[in-house]
């Protein structure tokens, strides 16, 4: 079974299953892909219409130190794992139990092998892809991150459209790597960017001529996962949303979901995974645990990731940690919806400005630590929100900017929205963001002095080796610097958005879900956003929430495996039996 009709009564609702998987992103689908394999019968359980979550929307990256995609690429040297360890400790510290941190990293390269065995998905290393915190101990600047290969989701026939909506459209078979955007990025500033731009539109008339049906990025992971559980036998049942999680004699027996107006028991004798996703289209959850201003308008999250995993969770008493957080990042609200602001604030020739016209951070930061950074300065008192990035046309000129060629214009609805802001001259621009004219002269005349020095006195940008990844190598002396000079200038809303939440359910190192007391509630586990991330508050790099999703999911089905406890069913021959 690869799917169902709208207003059916799936047979899978109201059986029996060693595991109930509820939700078929990441995490929910590694977790019903380990434990199909290691002859569980299994369901998953997905609240929409789509499988992927918010992984089939991201940028695909997968931070798992010691995989065999970096050993091919001669990127993992022996004792990297340990070093990664030593990163770890330095840049996430206490806040999360070192068993937990550990096991991620001892167990994550069986999983991603694991992956190769059970799925088409393969992954190739994302060349100097940094870490975030590269200067910090155990940290790499040549990068621990890897991406999907592009592959040809013809296999899938018409569970295809069942794949969750793209986070931007794009036109058919237009693939772009992680690897291959850095590049664009640039323009025509380095040979790179034309010759990657014309590699491109080749692989797409070459897909197009063959009729394949090539993705990459989250897109692919999200398809590789759902063919190994189509290969599994593993049935997934769509718009079936979690309502309750059923507790007997002390331990999680099963889930209530609704379907087609109707509720329906679907029992686990094993274990109940979580892979809910976080709470990120919950106003409610979202004005109760994170920083102010916020908004669900700001997320490029999955629409249907409102915390459901969470308030069943709690329901039955689990711990929950770093709800006030998020998988944050500067975010331009345009009229189509969010953009996720990665390359465009390390390119040189931006700023990001407060309400008082100042600069308040190193705009090249990770997108997490750029975040903290705007709701600390909120706090103090001072408007961050919405921050302004400061650009000239020099700058437009150059760089691709949220999707547009460079010199391309900004649509009139970007104006209109109130998203873009266009003057001759930086007095009058100041007026139009509502910022004092001095202030931001200063502010540019004192940038400007850094560009001209390659030296940012202020906040270090271009220091970090993260920093010059997006970076214009052939602006000197600094290669993340440039003058702020030519007019017109521009002035482009930023807002604190985020990928999804990382707040959730306390786990343990097996995804056990934990009560306050540290004991585990029987036969529940969580994985992927609806769990508190093992990152902390911080990120380690690229692929850094994709990767313990699938390690916590692969983790939280061994377990289920393993049990003794399970609950034994009437009938085994004829109970549970996968489609």
């Amino acid at each position: 079974m690869t799917g169902v009709v709208a207003g059916a009564a799936p047979a899978e609702l109201g059986s029996e299953f060693d595991v109930v998987v509820v939700g078929a992103g990441a995490a929910g689908m590694s977790a019903a892909l380990r434990a199909a394999r290691l002859g569980l019968s299994v369901v998953v359980l997905e609240k929409g219409a789509h499988f992927g979550g918010s992984t089939a929307r991201s940028g695909g990256g997968v931070w798992i130190p010691g995989n065999y995609a970096l050993r091919e690429a001669g990127q993992a040297e022996p004792g990297d794992i340990d070093r990664a360890r030593e990163y770890l400790q330095a840049i996430v510290g206490d806040e999360v139990p070192a068993v937990r941190r550990d096991t991620y990293l001892d167990r994550g390269p069986e999983v991603m092998d694991f992956i190769k065995t059970a799925t088409p998905l393969r992954f190739r290393w994302v060349p100097n892809y940094a870490d975030y915190h590269p200067e910090a101990p155990g940290g790499r600047l040549a990068g621990r991150s890897v991406e999907p290969v592009p592959l040809d989701a013809r296999f899938l026939g018409a569970e295809l459209e069942r794949l969750h909506p793209q986070y931007t459209k794009a036109p058919a078979n237009m693939i772009v790597t992680q690897a291959d955007f850095r590049k664009i990025s640039l323009g025509m500033r380095t040979l790179r960017g034309p010759l990657t731009m014309a590699k491109v539109g080749l692989r797409r008339v070459v897909s197009l001529l063959l009729r394949r049906r090539m993705y990459a990025m989250g897109n692919a992971i999200a398809i590789g996962l759902r063919k190994g559980l189509m290969d599994a036998g593993v049935p997934v049942v769509y718009e079936a949303p979690l309502t309750e999680l059923v507790l007997e004699d002390g331990r999680v027996a099963g889930v209530v979901v609704e379907h087609a107006g109707a509720r329906h028991e679907v029992r686990a004798r094993r274990g109940v995974v979580l892979g809910t996703g976080g709470f990120e289209r919950n106003l409610e959850l979202r004005e109760k645990y994170q920083p102010k201003p916020t908004s669900t308008e700001w997320t490029t999250g999955s629409q249907y990731n409102d915390g459901g995993g969470h308030l069943a969770g709690m329901a039955l008493g689990a711990d929950i940690a770093l709800m006030d957080d998020s998988w944050w990042g500067p975010t331009i609200p345009l009229p189509s919806g969010p953009w996720f602001c990665l390359s465009e604030r390390n390119l040189p020739g931006s700023i990001i400005v407060n309400g008082a016209g100042k600069r308040f951070m190193n705009e090249a930061l990770p997108y997490v630590e750029a975040t903290h950074a705007i709701y600390e300065g909120e706090a103090t008192g001072v408007q961050h929100v919405p921050s302004w990035m400061i650009i000239d046309q020099r700058y437009r000129n150059r760089y691709l900017f949220a999707g547009l060629a460079p010199r391309q214009p900004f649509p009139g609805r970007w104006y209109k929205n109130g998203t873009i802001k266009k003057a001759p001259t930086l007095a009058e621009l100041a007026a139009q963001i509502d910022v004092p004219a001095d202030a931001l002269q200063e502010t540019i005349d004192r940038f400007n002095g850094f560009a001209r020095s390659g030296v940012d006195e202020d906040f270090g940008r271009g220091e970090s080796g993260y920093d010059r990844y997006y970076a214009d190598p052939t602006v000197k002396p600094n290669p993340s610097l440039h003058t702020i000079d030519q007019a017109p200038f521009y002035a482009v809303k930023i807002v604190p958005g985020d990928l999804g939440t990382k707040g959730g359910l306390v786990t343990d190192e097996h995804a056990r879900v934990l009560r306050p007391d540290g004991s585990a509630i029987a036969g529940l586990y969580a994985a992927g956003n609806v769990s508190s991330a093992v990152m902390g508050r911080t990120y380690a790099g690229p692929g850094a929430t994709i990767g313990p999703a699938i390690v916590f999911g692969y983790l939280a089905a061994e377990d289920c495996a393993a049990r003794e406890d399970a609950v034994p069913t009437e009938d085994p021959a004829t109970e549970g039996k996968s489609a």
